[in-house]
């Protein structure tokens, strides 16, 4: 591994967010893996079951964005390791969204997601193959019971 691995998995991971935070859908179609891997693409949003296969995923993500009017990430406990043409990103997902149903009364809302995020290299270039976020519980609540 070099410090040039992981300087260029660290610069895609936050371009995943960063594509996700302007709702830009062909930003967030040159993350993922295409070609002879599109098959192999997978993702697992919170709360929904494994989706699996490249178009499929990408369906989801503009779903997720035509109804996502404000979103801000902050990542902390970020790990990055890269083991030859694989690399794996561990974080927390600290979450700023706005909850417009509301109509002029909108709010912002806030949660943390745990996300592994695993990158292959493609022709020289690091592309996401699979993306997994789980909620993390208020840690207020279960410290009560």
């Amino acid at each position: 591994m070099t410090r040039s691995d992981l300087a260029a998995v660290e610069e895609v991971n936050a371009e995943f967010y960063a594509a996700f935070e302007a709702g830009d859908l062909d930003r967030m179609s040159a993350v993922w893996a295409g070609g002879p891997y599109a098959d192999k693409v997978g993702c697992v949003h919170p709360g929904w079951p494994l989706i699996r296969g490249r178009d499929e995923v990408l369906r989801s993500w503009a779903l997720i964005m035509a109804n996502t009017p404000y979103i801000q990430f902050v990542l902390t406990d970020v790990h990055t390791q890269v083991f030859g043409d694989h690399a794996l990103v561990t974080c927390s997902e600290n979450i700023i969204t706005m909850d417009d149903t509301a109509g002029e009364f909108a709010s912002l809302a806030g949660g943390s997601i745990v996300a592994t995020n695993l990158f292959l290299r493609v022709e020289g270039r690091w592309r996401l193959l699979h993306h997994h976020g789980s909620p993390v519980l208020d840690q207020a609540e279960g410290d009560e019971e």
